[in-house]
């Protein structure tokens, strides 16, 4: 397989999530898109995914409270790092699914 067709094969299988102009820097966004619900984080001129739906209860991280690359529940208080779904603050114990980020022509698009 040639590079260009690996490429075109790579862009395809990405999910459109949104511009990044409709987060701004240091807010939060609930998306749908793929079959999946996320939140995207602009930080810093950076992007971050994670699943939108907390993994200690019904609360949904885009509601939550952003601060730096932390993202508080607004359910229970638990707390993320955004760039790798890992909990830096109880109750929640299981980190949530964090996707690589590529933003391109000014998009926001990630691998499912």
């Amino acid at each position: 397989m040639r590079d260009k067709d690996k490429e075109m094969s790579k862009a395809e299988t990405l999910i459109d999530l949104c511009a990044t102009d409709d987060v701004g820097d240091g807010e939060t966004l609930k998306v749908e898109a793929g079959g999946l619900t996320v939140a995207v984080y602009h930080v810093e001129g950076d992007f971050y995914v994670t699943d939108d739906l907390c993994t200690h209860g019904p609360g949904s991280l885009s509601d939550g409270f952003l601060d730096g690359f932390i993202i508080e529940c607004d359910f229970h208080a638990g707390c993320f790092d955004i760039r790798n779904g890992e909990v830096v603050k109880p109750p929640c114990y299981e980190p949530v699914k964090s996707y690589a980020v590529t933003v391109q022509e000014g998009r926001v698009l990630i691998a499912p």
